[in-house]
């Protein structure tokens, strides 16, 4: 059983996908934007991390930096939970910024909160 902080300024979203990882043996930590998220990954130092991208007090991306940038928390695998793909136009983000963040994983939403399981266990197992 992994400990996986599940963080999204959603708490439909984030139910979902904890109900999921739970259901799958995973213990999930819930954190509902990125300081919150931040803060919780730098306290319990968790298997994997579910991230999304857009909150408002502190962007995923921001996030995912200050995590690898820390020595201590830096292999905590992060996998960035995003619609901004399909918004490109509409924002500043772009895929290719997940891959600047060294995230290790990267999925579009609308995605199944199966498909979210399966990366991050694929995750964890490296």
């Amino acid at each position: 059983m992994a400990r996986i902080l599940v963080v999204d300024d959603d708490p439909d979203l984030v139910e979902t996908v904890s109900m999921m990882l739970e259901k799958r043996g995973h213990q999930v930590v819930p954190a509902y934007g990125g300081l919150e998220g931040l803060k919780k990954v730098r306290e319990l130092k968790p298997d994997a991390v579910v991230l999304d991208v857009m909150m408002p007090d502190k962007d995923g991306f921001e996030v995912c930096r200050e995590i690898k940038a820390d020595a201590g928390l830096r292999e905590i695998p992060v996998l960035l939970l995003t619609a901004v793909a399909s918004k490109i136009s509409e924002t500043k983000y772009t895929p290719r910024m997940a891959m600047e963040t060294e995230a290790d994983d990267y999925v579009d939403k609308p995605v199944k909160p199966e498909e979210i399981a399966r990366r991050v266990e694929r995750l964890i197992s490296k």
